[in-house]
């Protein structure tokens, strides 16, 4: 069968990435100056290899702590928001016919466990404000609930997700699993779906969204969360998650490569657990940026992962602040292809 509708992975040349900027009504509060400079420290590194999207309340703050930059490089876009996890409220990319199409789906916080009246209409008001390109269109997929964080894609017809997410409360529990794969394969143009049944992060509010456990890094080559502490409370459910991995085939039966990220050094702030994972990595034009926890683990993550990326520059970003609300560096970015941005 040949797919009118292409679902593009990550590595495919980008025209730019998507930041939210966060604000002192966000949640990011207590800790704004923190989170910012991670925020900067992302921004800086993305503008570097391509175009910057900003979405936030006031273009003069950003523009003060980014310092000078390339207005050649950097778009902003004023608005009101709830939160700065773009990857979830952001638009998805597809190829329709060749055609460059912007999905919008709905955004309800996770479930309705957050305000996100705000953060649903950001896709819509940057396909109104003639932010893509003009031959990108639009595509209003509502009332469908989807967070770009529960999609894995190789790019050839085949999703990576997890059970857990898709099938949650308060998201598409009108649905059935089968009815959630025949649907997601008439809109993504896929062939089939790989669904994980196991595994999940201490703290994560996505309800194990697949960019905290596994990732695609090529056609081939999956990366992923591998805890080897018996004593650590993820032991069971990820060891069982590596284990449907190993059974997993592609499209010709072969199986994949996978490559075993570190489990994390536990992460605590108020008594909490937090869900800190080095599979939360963004693939951007000639590199990677991943998450750092200032841990000695930091080093053994660029290692594996640059086996998966031989032809690409890790870039360590410290993300401890960002896990401080339950996410990291992929939930807070949103990429979108060459051609949807000019």
């Amino acid at each position: 069968m040949t797919n009118k509708i292409v679902f593009p992975p990550e590595w495919h040349p980008q025209s730019a990435v998507q930041l939210t900027w966060p604000h002192e009504d966000m949640d990011w509060a207590p800790m704004l100056e923190e989170v910012t400079e991670c925020f900067v420290s992302i921004a800086r590194e993305v503008m570097k290899r391509e175009k910057l999207l900003v979405v936030c309340r006031d273009e003069r703050t950003v523009r003060d702590r980014l310092g000078e930059v390339d207005d050649d490089r950097i778009i902003f876009r004023e608005m009101q928001t709830n939160d700065s996890w773009a990857r979830d409220h952001g638009g998805i990319s597809v190829f329709e016919d060749g055609v460059p199409t912007v999905y919008d789906f709905v955004f309800n916080g996770w479930g309705l466990k957050f305000p996100s009246n705000y953060d649903n209409l950001i896709t819509r008001r940057l396909l109104q404000t003639g932010t893509f390109a003009e031959d990108v269109m639009p595509a209003n997929m509502q009332p469908f609930v989807l967070e770009g964080g529960s999609l894995e894609t190789d790019g050839k017809g085949t999703l990576l997700t997890t059970v857990e997410c898709l099938s949650s409360v308060n998201r598409n529990e009108y649905l059935g699993k089968e009815q959630l794969e025949y649907h997601l394969k008439e809109i993504f143009g896929l062939e089939r779906i790989l669904w994980l049944e196991n595994g999940y992060l201490a703290g994560d509010d996505t309800d194990s969204h697949i960019d905290t456990l596994a990732r695609f890094c090529a056609e081939d080559t999956i990366a992923y969360v591998q805890c080897t502490d018996e004593t650590d409370e993820h032991y069971a459910e990820l060891r069982e998650m590596e284990e449907e991995l190993k059974a997993f085939t592609r499209a010709d039966g072969s199986p994949y490569q996978l490559i075993a990220l570190p489990m994390a050094d536990k992460v605590e702030w108020e008594g909490e657990r937090l869900p800190a994972t080095y599979a939360n990595f963004l693939i951007i034009n000639g590199a990677v940026l991943l998450p750092f926890y200032n841990s000695p683990k930091d080093q053994e993550a660029k290692e594996a992962l640059q086996q998966a990326f031989p032809g690409r520059e890790i870039i360590g970003i410290n993300c401890l602040p960002l896990i401080r609300q339950h996410g990291s560096l992929h939930c807070v970015t949103m990429q979108y292809p060459e051609g949807f941005i000019d």
